[in-house]
């Protein structure tokens, strides 16, 4: 194995696709042991971002190491001393759960007298001893989701990939895969992970807002909280979409995004609450909550979007009288 500082290091790692700047100079690093969190909605480049350092698609532009390795000269190497797992990870329908877990063993080359162990540990660390002979085609999403983890990571690596592993899984089931990868990140196991589910950012050390190919901030996830500029109220009131409307008109309003049956609304201030309840009911809107709350994670990159494209719109209109 190669001496290496970072578990990942890279820099202005771009991938395009034709004109299409898929990944767009993208700069990080992931200590050994930390879990790193790339965030942002389908379509971020997020995807993109890990399969160029899993040795999979070659970047168009920049520099990667994985475990000390070149993302683009030491493929294979990387390929071998990593854990890969996707939300289409591919689990073989007719095995059951133990055998899935001996073949990927046998794939990543573990010697042949500790496949047994290893796949006994992992049956009872993940809890799959009752189903271990069933055959992974009957088995819920959450199970199907645990054997893949296994199959990733039987043989031992120091590194793990998780690509959107937890799409489609039920809540309790994302969180006892959590719990097991932040075990596992407490062992040593250097993790990165993409996800759009933004809860699950709590669980890493550092998050990486990702959004058209391009890192935005790159922080703990308390931090990025911490920065929010302005006050967070959340509103219950009717007709919702009217409050919506009006409130995006207001000088003292940052951002309004709709988060079920609330309005969460950036101030500049708290001190605009009561004008802006006075104003809310001069319209007819009846408000049955107007509270200030801690941002989340969603909040937070929310507003990064929205100042982002305020930035880019004044250059994006004088192309347009330039070319007019």
């Amino acid at each position: 194995m190669n001496d290496y500082l970072n578990a990942v290091e890279t820099s202005g790692l771009t991938k395009k696709y034709g004109d299409f700047v898929a990944v767009n100079s993208v700069d990080f690093y992931i200590p050994k042991g930390e879990i790193f969190g790339l965030l942002g909605p389908n379509g971020a480049g997020k995807t993109t971002t890990i399969r160029m350092l899993c040795g999979i698609t070659e970047p168009s532009a920049g520099q990667g190491n994985v475990l000390g390795w070149d993302i683009q000269q030491d493929a294979e190497s990387i390929k071998q001393n990593i854990g890969y797992m996707s939300q289409k990870f591919s689990l073989y329908n007719d095995l059951t759960i133990r055998e899935n877990i001996l073949f990927y063993a046998s794939i990543y080359r573990v010697e042949r007298a500790e496949q047994d162990q290893r796949c006994a540990e992992l049956i009872g660390q993940l809890e799959l001893e009752e189903e271990k002979h069933v055959q992974v085609r009957y088995l819920s999403g959450g199970l199907r989701q645990r054997v893949s983890l296994a199959c990733a990571v039987v043989h031992r690596p120091p590194m793990l990939f998780l690509d959107e592993a937890t799409a489609g899984v039920d809540p309790i089931a994302r969180r006892e895969f959590w719990d097991f990868i932040y075990e596992m990140a407490g062992s040593g196991v250097s993790i990165l992970a993409t996800t759009h589910y933004m809860d699950e950012a709590e669980y890493c050390n550092k998050v990486g807002m990702m959004h058209d190919g391009r890192l935005i901030k790159i922080a703990s996830p308390d931090s990025i909280k911490e920065g929010l500029n302005g006050s967070l109220a959340a509103i219950e009131c009717e007709p919702m979409l009217q409050a919506e409307q009006f409130l995006r008109e207001q000088a003292s309003v940052r951002e309004v995004s709709l988060h079920g049956a609330q309005l969460h609304v950036l101030l500049t201030s708290k001190k605009e609450k009561t004008s802006l309840i006075k104003n809310l009911k001069g319209l007819g809107i009846n408000i049955t909550q107007f509270e200030f709350i801690q941002p989340t994670l969603e909040d937070v990159f929310i507003s990064m979007i929205e100042q982002q494209q305020a930035m880019e719109q004044p250059a994006e209109k004088i192309t347009e009288c330039e070319n007019g």
